[in-house]
């Protein structure tokens, strides 16, 4: 939040003063990432508190709540930024002084470095709201990039492009709605309980199927609550045993899931009749699947 501070304050002063359209543009943006990192933070430490009596699968779901969040106020920068730009275009002036280009490679290498932190970080917190800040500085990159191209075309060539510093802010707003877009639909998708990838559910399935006594599995249905994936399945085990030898199977199950995999909380086990038609007729139906691919 400092460095975001920092880049905004260096970025706008240098590209008024400059005569920069693409360089302000651009410190707006950051501005605009001292807001976003904050919801990062808030939402990372109230996801963080445990499950109680009101909340029993945790806090979680507040991180997603925070990467919606961070997505609409990209979305909102974007749209204004593209205004700005369109606005600034319309009205006389000559080239920037060729010092707006300094702030934007400062900030490249600042947000570079940040990037690679926070993205390192996330993957592995598996956390939304720290990849979408991730993702965030990764837009601040090329957006300084395309800056810093509309500058340098007016600066090489005034008559030619004389309006190329305008339309590289306008680009930054674009790219910066199109993060924002991105980052609203993949939260969306799980605040909608979407399903993981089938890699991720086959390796629920293979830690459950490692367990002793577990012969099959009928349903398995995983959803995300934060950085981590609750998960509700349905294991098959032989009808002849004793609900007490049932009961355990399901426990090692549960325990083998959560230790193998360090992205799932919890498993919700139910025990099921093991039913070998039913098995056979999802094996056959695997098998022709494979066959047609």
């Amino acid at each position: 939040m400092a460095a975001s501070a920092a880049l905004a304050l260096l970025k706008i002063t240098v590209g008024m003063k400059a005569g920069s359209t693409a360089v302000v543009s651009d410190g707006i943006e950051s501005a605009a990432d001292v807001f976003s990192s904050g919801i990062v933070l808030v939402g990372l430490i109230i996801a963080s508190k445990p499950a109680d009596s009101e909340h029993p699968y945790g806090h979680g779901r507040f991180e997603i709540l925070s990467a919606l969040g961070i997505g609409l106020m990209l979305f909102g920068t974007g749209t204004l930024i593209c205004f700005q730009s369109i606005a600034i275009m319309r009205e006389p002036g000559g080239p920037p002084k060729a010092y707006a280009i300094w702030p934007l490679l400062i900030s490249i290498f600042v947000k570079s470095a940040l990037w690679g932190m926070k993205r390192r970080w996330g993957k592995k917190m598996h956390s939304e709201v720290l990849l979408a800040d991730a993702a965030n500085d990764w837009v601040d990159i090329l957006s300084g990039l395309l800056a810093l191209a509309g500058i340098s075309l007016t600066l090489l060539n005034p008559a030619g492009f004389p309006a190329a510093d305008h339309i590289g802010g306008f680009a930054v707003g674009v790219v910066v709605i199109a993060l924002g877009l991105r980052v609203v639909h993949d939260t969306a998708l799980q605040l909608m309980d979407t399903m993981p990838d089938e890699n991720s559910m086959r390796q629920i399935r293979e830690a459950a199927l490692s367990v002793p006594g577990a012969l099959g599995i009928e349903k398995c249905y995983a959803r995300k609550t934060g950085q981590r994936y609750h998960v509700d399945l349905h294991l098959e085990v032989d009808p002849e045993l004793s609900v007490r030898r049932s009961h355990d199977i399901a426990t090692e199950v549960r325990a083998a899931v959560t230790e193998q995999l360090d992205w799932v909380a919890d498993v919700l086990v139910h025990v099921e009749p093991f039913a070998p038609a039913t098995i056979a007729k999802g094996a056959r139906a695997s098998e022709r699947s494979d066959g047609k691919s």
